[in-house]
C-alpha cells in the first residue's frame, strides 16, 4: 500500500507515520497542502498512485485556496482513494461554528456560543454571555489565538481588533471549570486512548499552550459522549475534549479532525500511528 500523507513539511507526526507505515511494509510519500494540484480531461493526476491519503495539516488560506483543498480531496475520495479524516468531516471540523451547531443539533452540551460579524453585535453578545467569554479564531487549533475577556473595555479593544482584521467574532460562554479537561482519541467507532490535560496556569489546558496530560481511563458517559461527538461531526477519528462545568456536567469543547498524539502516545502508552496505519490496512 502506498499512502500519501498531506502534510506542512516533515514534522514529527509525519515521521511517526513514517515509522508506522514502514513496520508494516507500507511506503509513503509527503505532498505539502500548499502545492497540490489537479486535472479533469487531462492525464494530470497526482494522487494515481496512492491507495490512501491522510490529512495531518490544514494550513490557512485565500477562500479560493480552501475551497480548492477540499474539492480535491473529495474527488479523491469518490474516485475510491481512502481519505482520513473525510472531506466533510474535515470541513465541518475545520470551521468552529458548524462544529459546534452540528454538536448541539445531536443534543451534546456545548457552551453558550453567540458568532457574529462587527465589534458593536459582539459587545452586545459578551453581555448576554454574561460578561465572562473566551474569543476564539473560526478556524484554528492548540488554543492558538483564544483570549479570555471578561472586562468591559478590554472586550470593545479586542472586537475591534478582530473587525478590523475582517475576521468571525467567535465568542463562548467561558465554563469555569477545575483546571483539567479531557482529551478522548477516537477511531473508527472507539476510544482508542484518552488522557486528562492539566492546565499549567491559567485556564487553558492545552498541552501545545503549556498544559500537561495523564493517562486515564473513560467512563461510560465520558466514551458514550466522545463517540456521540465524531459521529455528530462525520470523523472517523478525532480527538474530543471534554470539560467538567461546576456542577461536574461535561461540556464538548471541539472535535478535533486532525488531532495530534505527540502528548497523548507517551502518556498512555499507545502507538497512535501504528493504530492509524492498522486502520487503514484492514480496508485494503
Amino acid at each position: 500500500m502506498h499512502v500519501a500523507i498531506l502534510s506542512g513539511g516533515n514534522g514529527w507526526h509525519v515521521r511517526d507515520l513514517q515509522r508506522a507505515a514502514a513496520q508494516h511494509g507500507y511506503s509513503t510519500a509527503l505532498v505539502d497542502f500548499r502545492r497540490i494540484s489537479a486535472g479533469i480531461a487531462t492525464d494530470h493526476h497526482p494522487f494515481a498512485d496512492c491507495d490512501a491519503v491522510l490529512v495531518r495539516t490544514m494550513p490557512p488560506g485565500s477562500l479560493e485556496q480552501v475551497v480548492f483543498r477540499m474539492d480535491v480531496l473529495q474527488r479523491l475520495q469518490a474516485a475510491g482513494k481512502r481519505v482520513l479524516n473525510p472531506p466533510l468531516a474535515l470541513e465541518i471540523c475545520i470551521d468552529k461554528y458548524l462544529a459546534t451547531a452540528r454538536l448541539e443539533a445531536a443534543g451534546l452540551r456545548v457552551p453558550p456560543t453567540i458568532v457574529c460579524q462587527d465589534s458593536d453585535q459582539a459587545l452586545e453578545a459578551f453581555a448576554r454571555l454574561g460578561g465572562d467569554v473566551v474569543v476564539k479564531p473560526l478556524f484554528g487549533s492548540e488554543g492558538r489565538g483564544m483570549v479570555r475577556v471578561n472586562d468591559p473595555e478590554v472586550a470593545w479593544r479586542t472586537f475591534r481588533a478582530v473587525e478590523r482584521a475582517q475576521a468571525v467574532l467567535y465568542l463562548q460562554q467561558f465554563i469555569p471549570h477545575p483546571g483539567w479537561d479531557l482529551r478522548v482519541f477516537v477511531m473508527d467507532g472507539r476510544v482508542l486512548t484518552a488522557m486528562r490535560r492539566y492546565a499549567k496556569e491559567g485556564w487553558r489546558t492545552n498541552v501545545a499552550q503549556g498544559g500537561k496530560g495523564e493517562a486515564v481511563r473513560v467512563t461510560a458517559e465520558e466514551e458514550r459522549l466522545a463517540l456521540a461527538a465524531a459521529r455528530a461531526c462525520g470523523t472517523v477519528m478525532a480527538g474530543v475534549d471534554l470539560l467538567p462545568g461546576p456542577d461536574g456536567a461535561l461540556h464538548v469543547l471541539e472535535v478535533n479532525a486532525v488531532p495530534g498524539w505527540r502528548a497523548l502516545a507517551p502518556v498512555t502508552g499507545i502507538d497512535v500511528a501504528g493504530e492509524i496505519v492498522q486502520f487503514l490496512r484492514a480496508r485494503e
